[in-house]
């Protein structure tokens, strides 16, 4: 070969492989620009573009202030979260130095193990800082490590409606009262910001690529409590059961011409403020809503109006108390031997004769407790008393209780007849006093309603009204009957001498045995007062229930250690709420 020829191959060769080189690199290129291009931008956002969470502000609970005001139970106060990407972290030492440093308590658990986690993109370091706290690890400028800002709630009344309101977690989940039954409410709905970011993890300017949905904060909501009826409630309680030495009890305050609730208040109580240092997790719970128990004999107003509304019984009606009545191989009788012989249904109230309150019971079957005066009482208490359900009122752990029903192996006439003065079933507060309201307002039976509105941006309060369950429930005259037997039967006994001249006051004592733990039987050591009435002018304007547990005062609990309760918070209402007197 010649030189030439040698040379001409040698330069064919090189054109050949630039060729096939230059080839490779096209391949190369489509490869990555046309084939793989869906998976590289992904990987390019996966580094560039980060999802951040815009937390929503939690609604805040506001309480009545008088006739207009209101007054915050409620509100929030900016805290920080401390977080970390462990991908962008250059010096774990620093940053390890410093949250140990500034963030102290705050820190969570697992830190600082969460730094070497290199699959995650986000580990929280701390919650609840403070802004001095928060300032401080800003200013550090640590390469990975972000603050975002968040809230939490505050107690500016204390423990002022604890167990009404509830607390919120460290999580942000609303517990128990109202911040748990309507936690979707309050807690809004977060938004979301996805856009690039820097190798801080600090977003950019927002690109047409980018995604911004702003947070809906929740709704702020003004309750129907009001402040100071609820302040006086609580002392009211709280100075009773000293005196009673008993160790726990319940009040509750509404109005029966709307169900809204005044006030509710269990004892002993807690700070929600420090929710997570009580050991005691009964303390949580509102008693009022998730207690059912045998409430006695205040459930002996129903029964009467019951007979009213059938037509079976006056007032003035008169039975034969012997003291004591058979029922199948069971003999019921009175707590007390008051007023034997012929006694007025006014009467049987006013002694609270468990007799009368059965014979009741047996008007309504013809003069016998047959299947007809059981299912007419049960539908009474069911159907339209709406007792053994709930209520529905905006409250977290609210429970039905138990009414057997005549069909039940259970419900025989002997459990019927110990209806008739509020045992054999269990029921709560609540249904109760909602019962008796529709019971003496003139028969409508409202929604018991905690949450009376909602305060908007302008300041203003958006009112939600009340809510009709059920119309004539009893007759507007079996009704007017029955209040006008409830303020007789306290008119004509001792403690009528506790409330003032010239207003309208009534009600019914109820004293019920429960279950020695120790012994389990029934025992006069064991026992729950409860106390149930109304007061006002020339109509009633509040109906108040208490209830007492383990007084240990000598006498029936409804009497010596619940009525006390009633007529310190009555006398008091009537003033704060100033009402006339009726003559």
């Amino acid at each position: 070969m010649t030189p030439r020829r040698s040379k001409r191959t040698r330069t064919k060769g090189m054109v050949w492989l630039m060729l096939v080189i230059g080839a490779l690199f096209v391949f190369r290129l489509f490869w990555l620009q046309v084939v793989q291009h869906d998976y590289y931008q992904n990987e390019a956002q996966k580094e560039q573009v980060a999802r951040f969470t815009i937390p929503a502000k939690r609604g805040q609970i506001y309480a009545r202030d008088g006739s207009s005001g209101i007054v915050p139970l409620v509100l929030n106060e900016a805290v920080y979260t401390v977080y970390a990407d462990p991908q962008v972290v250059v010096d774990k030492t620093k940053v390890v130095d410093l949250m140990q440093r500034v963030a102290g308590g705050n820190l969570v658990g697992g830190f600082p193990a969460a730094l070497d986690n290199r699959q995650s993109r986000y580990a929280v370091l701390a919650r609840q800082l403070n802004k001095t706290q928060a300032e401080l690890i800003k200013q550090a400028d640590l390469q990975g490590v972000g603050v975002q800002e968040g809230t939490k709630r505050v107690y500016p009344e204390g423990s002022l409606g604890a167990q009404l309101l509830g607390f919120v977690d460290a999580d942000g989940r609303g517990q128990y009262g109202v911040e748990g039954a309507l936690d979707s409410q309050l807690r809004g709905v977060p938004g979301l910001l996805k856009a690039v970011t820097d190798v801080r993890r600090i977003p950019l300017s927002i690109g047409k690529g980018d995604i911004n949905v702003p947070a809906k904060d929740g709704q702020n909501l003004v309750l129907n409590v009001d402040r100071n009826i609820q302040a006086r409630a609580e002392q009211a309680l709280k100075d009773g059961l000293a005196r009673s030495k008993a160790t726990h009890g319940s009040v509750l305050i509404m109005d029966p011409y709307s169900g809204r609730i005044l006030a509710m208040a269990s004892s002993p109580s807690y700070n929600p403020d420090k929710y997570y240092q009580v050991k005691d997790y009964s303390l949580f719970q509102n008693r009022v809503v998730s207690e059912p128990y045998e409430a006695g004999s205040v459930v002996k107003t129903l029964t009467m109006g019951v007979g009213l509304d059938k037509g079976v019984i006056e007032p003035g009606t008169v039975y034969n108390n012997t003291g004591s009545v058979r029922v199948a191989d069971f003999t019921i009788k009175n707590a007390t031997p008051d007023s034997i012989g012929p006694t007025t249904m006014i009467d049987v109230l006013h002694y609270s004769l468990n007799t009368g309150a059965v014979f009741v019971l047996q008007q309504l079957g013809g003069g016998s407790i047959n299947d007809q005066a059981k299912q007419t009482l049960y539908d009474y208490f069911t159907k339209r008393y709406r007792l053994g359900q709930n209520t529905g009122i905006e409250q977290q752990g609210e429970a039905p209780g138990v009414v057997i029903p005549p069909t039940d192996p259970q419900g025989g006439a002997v459990r019927y007849a110990n209806m008739t003065f509020g045992q054999g079933m269990d029921v709560t507060m609540i249904q109760v006093a909602s019962a008796f309201s529709a019971a003496i307002n003139g028969g409508t039976y409202y929604k018991p309603q905690l949450v009376g509105g909602i305060l908007l941006p302008d300041g203003s309060v958006q009112d939600q009204p009340p809510t009709v369950l059920a119309s004539n429930v009893i007759s507007p005259t079996a009704s007017a009957k029955l209040q006008d037997m409830v303020a007789a039967a306290r008119h004509n006994g001792f403690l009528a001498f506790t409330d003032p001249p010239g207003y309208r006051i009534g009600g019914k004592t109820g004293t019920s045995q429960i279950i020695d733990p120790k012994t389990g039987k029934y025992t006069n050591d064991n026992s729950i007062g409860t106390y149930l009435g109304f007061g006002g002018g020339a109509k009633p304007r509040y109906v108040i229930m208490v209830r007492v547990k383990d007084s240990k005062l000598p006498g029936y609990a409804g009497t010596v250690a619940a009525a006390p309760i009633f007529a310190d918070i009555s006398n008091w209402l009537l003033q704060y709420l100033r009402i006339p007197p009726n003559s």
